[in-house]
C-alpha cells in the first residue's frame, strides 16, 4: 500500500514540531554549556581588543590610503558592533592615534597582543561549545592557535583596505563628474547604503570563517556558511532593535549615570556574543547529529535513552 504525498500545509504541520523541538534542545545544550557566561567574556574581551585593533589598523592603513575616508568606513564597522555608541568608540581611536608619538614602537606588540584577546577568548568558548564526549580529534597545534587570530586581523585589514580603496575610488570620481558637469553622480547618495551592505556581507564572512576555521573540531562549510549567514542576519535584526531602544526607550543613563556608555557597549557586544554562539550551538548539534547517522531532529540523548531501554 502505498502513502499519498503530503501537501505542503501537512509538511509544514510536520516540520513546525520538529524544529520547534531542534531549537529547544539548542538552548537547552546552549545553556547546559554555560553560554551566556561564556558570551559575557567574549563580550568583554571584544571591549578590550576592538579600539586597539581599529587603532591598529587605522595606522598601518594610513600610510597606504586616505584617513579620513578610512575612518569613514571604520565608523560603518563600529555601527554593525556598538550600534548605540559607535561614535564613542571612534573617539577613542582617535584619541589612540593622536597619541601614536607617546606609544612608541615598543607599544604596538602591546596593541596587537590586546587586539587577539577577543580572538582567543572566541576560540576557547568555541572550544566548550563544539565539545562533544563521543568524538576524538586531536588537540590543535599550539602554533596554529597563536597564529590563528592575528590570520583574521590581517583578512579584517584587507577586508578594510578593500573598502577604503572604493570609497576613494567613488569620491575620486563623484569630484571629476562634479567638475565636468557641476553635479554629483547619480549613484553618490546610495554610498551610505551600500556601505552598510558592504558591511553586512563582511559580517556574514567573518561568522563563516569564525564557525568553519576556530573551532577545534572539523565543521562542514556548507553548515558554516549557512550558520554564518543566520547569524548575521539575526544580529543585524538585534543591531536596528538595540538601537531603538536605546534611543527611545532606555533607561540605562538615569540608572547608571556616567557609567552607561560603557555599560550599553558592553551589552551591545554580550547580545552579539550570545548570537554568535547560539549559531556555533546549532552547528554543533547538526554535526554532533550527521556524525551519528541520525536526523538533524532526533535528540540523540534520547535515542541513547531508548537503546539503553
Amino acid at each position: 500500500m502505498t502513502s499519498l504525498p503530503k501537501t505542503p500545509r501537512q509538511s509544514l504541520l510536520t516540520l513546525l514540531p520538529l524544529t520547534l523541538q531542534f531549537l529547544w534542545r539548542v538552548v537547552c545544550a546552549f545553556l547546559r554549556n554555560r553560554g551566556i557566561l561564556l558570551a559575557g567574556g567574549v563580550g568583554y574581551n571584544i571591549l578590550l581588543s576592538i579600539v586597539p585593533l581599529f587603532a591598529l589598523m587605522v595606522v598601518l592603513l594610513a600610510g597606504v590610503v586616505d584617513q579620513q575616508h578610512l575612518l569613514e568606513v571604520l565608523s560603518i564597522q563600529a555601527r554593525h558592533l556598538a550600534p548605540a555608541h559607535a561614535e564613542v568608540l571612534l573617539d577613542a581611536v582617535r584619541t589612540l592615534l593622536d597619541s601614536r608619538d607617546v606609544i612608541g614602537i615598543l607599544g604596538f606588540p602591546v596593541l596587537l597582543l590586546f587586539s587577539s584577546f577577543a580572538f582567543r577568548m572566541l576560540e576557547d568558548a568555541l572550544a566548550i561549545i563544539f565539545h562533544a564526549p563521543d568524538t576524538h580529534h586531536p588537540h590543535r597545534r599550539l602554533w596554529v592557535s597563536v597564529a590563528l587570530p592575528y590570520a583574521f586581523m590581517l583578512v579584517l585589514g584587507a577586508g578594510l583596505l578593500a573598502l577604503t580603496l572604493l570609497v576613494s575610488l567613488a569620491s575620486s570620481m563623484n569630484a571629476l563628474w562634479l567638475s565636468l558637469f557641476e553635479r554629483n553622480l547619480p549613484l553618490a547618495g546610495l554610498s551610505e547604503p551600500m556601505l552598510n551592505l558592504t558591511s553586512f556581507l563582511g559580517v556574514f564572512l567573518l561568522f563563516s570563517a569564525i564557525y568553519k576555521v576556530l573551532p577545534v573540531v572539523t565543521i562542514a562549510l556548507r553548515r558554516a556558511v549557512v550558520g554564518g549567514f543566520v547569524a548575521a542576519l539575526l544580529w543585524e535584526g538585534v543591531r536596528l532593535l538595540l538601537v531603538f531602544y536605546f534611543a527611545n526607550i532606555s533607561l540605562v543613563n538615569a540608572v547608571y549615570g556616567s557609567l552607561a556608555t560603557l555599560v550599553v557597549v558592553l551589552l551591545s557586544l554580550e547580545v552579539g556574543a550570545i548570537i554568535l554562539l547560539l549559531g556555533a550551538q546549532v552547528i554543533a548539534e547538526l554535526e554532533r547529529n550527521a556524525r551519528l547517522g541520525l536526523a538533524w531532529y532526533i535528540d540523540p540523548r534520547r535515542q541513547a535513552v531508548t537503546h539503553v531501554d
